[in-house]
């Protein structure tokens, strides 16, 4: 019975080992080498559990002593931060007083040092802007050291920069008034840089040979579309003048009148923004055109012919009224009836040739503005999906569709309104000519009546 509760008891101290220890008891050969392991194992237990013991009263000890050294530190921050303190309102009323006495010492020249930093700030912004700076690219370094001077308040400006500025301010309106001629980097439309000569025509233009200049930022670059013929002719004349005066376009708003001519759509851009609708509508007007000029070319042809024949007694058959008169002259022995048929039937023949073309005119001068209304409808469309997919806010993204669409009403106006005026005159002359067929075949119908009676 006792051996049997040292082997139960054994049993359940073998569950605390650890694997190696198990290894070692599976390896024991009797009962006493597995209570000796059990000994060996309760004692290893106990010396690592002394160990952490230690461990964790020397870690207490040193948090303690962390905390002291933290408390220590917070203790001579505080100090630190109340002589830091009293060194800032030391400070603070030194600076009071330094500017008190400052004040002082300055009297009346401290609103001409007031005045003198505005002109320098304004001075340094109207030379960044002028054409005169590609010139005198150094006074814009000297403004900013005189206003890093002025605002620094730790030295005053001296004569010398008081002249200096004035000398600028007198320069800039001297040369605002003078044409100068000089070598510069230029960049081209397509992109590239060539230095070329520039004339500047005082603050308000610049031009080379190639026309107007502009400058922006310190560079100078052509204009992407120059403006028109007579204006450009001006840059020419000014290029080429030797010192005498020449005629010149001056742009007085330094650039943005140029720039409103520049950006403005010419014939071309407006027939674009038409779209395939636009250039739909000119083709019909120009074919509309043509046939108008041939129909009235060929009528007024007909016309002269027809008032030569009236001059006439003899039947030519160049015109509709000859060949009526000579379908008479080869009827003459017939009845009255008949001949009234067979001059009918002659007038009638010239008919297709008098009135070819009219209807097609008139048909282009009907079809023009509603062509001209179908674009306005695609282009109210494209606008509409374009506020719903953008919204309303800006209106650039809108002008697209606006523009197509105004601009193809313009343009089935201007076609149909000239193919109304057309068609009256063409068809005029036509029933002109048609008029004096039937009033002579209906005379030479009544003198025959007269003379079978």
């Amino acid at each position: 019975m006792k051996r049997f509760t040292l082997i139960i008891a054994a049993g359940l101290l073998s569950l605390g080992f650890v694997t190696a220890n198990a290894q070692e008891e599976a390896s024991a050969a009797s009962m006493s080498e597995l209570l000796r392991l059990i000994e060996q194992g309760q004692a290893r237990d106990s010396r690592e559990a002394r160990q952490r013991e230690a461990a964790f009263a020397q870690a207490k000890n040193q948090q303690q002593s962390l905390l002291n050294q933290a408390r220590a530190e917070r203790t001579r921050q505080e100090n630190l931060s109340a002589q830091l303190e009293n060194q800032f309102e030391e400070n603070q009323q030194r600076i009071i007083t330094a500017r008190q006495a400052l004040d002082e010492r300055l009297g009346a020249l401290k609103e001409l040092f007031g005045v003198l930093q505005t002109v320098s700030g304004d001075t340094q912004g109207r030379f960044a802007a002028s054409l005169t700076n590609i010139e005198y690219p150094d006074r814009s370094k000297f403004l900013v050291q005189l206003g890093n001077k002025m605002a620094g308040a730790s030295s005053l400006p001296s004569i010398e920069d008081i002249e200096q500025l004035w000398h600028m301010l007198q320069q800039e309106v001297v040369e605002s008034g003078n044409v100068a001629r000089f070598n510069h980097l230029v960049t081209k439309a397509n992109g590239e840089q060539e230095e070329m000569e520039v004339v500047r025509v005082g603050s308000f233009n610049l031009v080379s040979d190639n026309g107007y200049l502009k400058y922006e930022n310190g560079d100078i670059s052509e204009l992407l579309r120059q403006p028109d013929g007579r204006y450009l002719g001006t840059t020419g004349d000014m290029m080429e003048g030797g010192g005498e005066a020449v005629n010149f376009g001056v742009d007085v708003t330094r650039g943005g009148i140029l720039a409103l001519l520049v950006e403005s759509p010419t014939l071309r851009d407006r027939i674009e923004q038409g779209g395939i609708v636009g250039y739909c509508i000119i083709a019909l007007g120009i074919i509309g055109l043509l046939i108008a000029i041939m129909r009235w070319l060929a009528l007024s042809t007909a016309d002269r012919k027809v008032k030569a024949q009236l001059k006439s007694d003899t039947a030519s058959t160049d015109n509709p009224l000859g060949r009526v008169l000579a379908a008479y002259e080869s009827n003459r022995g017939a009845d009255t009836e008949t001949i009234e048929l067979k001059l009918s039937e002659a007038a009638l023949k010239e008919m297709p040739s008098l009135t070819k073309g009219l209807l097609f005119i008139k048909v282009v001068s009907a079809v023009a503005p509603l062509m001209g209304l179908l674009g306005t409808v695609t282009g109210m469309i494209k606008t509409f999906q374009v506020i719903t997919l953008y919204g309303a806010g800006d209106p650039k993204m809108m002008a697209g569709g606006i523009s197509q669409a105004l601009m193809t009403t313009v343009l089935g106006l201007v076609v149909a309104i000239p193919m109304v005026l057309l068609h009256t005159v063409v068809s005029g002359k036509s029933r002109k000519i048609v008029n004096i067929l039937q009033s002579q075949s209906a005379g030479l119908v009544a003198q025959h009546s007269e003379r079978s009676h």
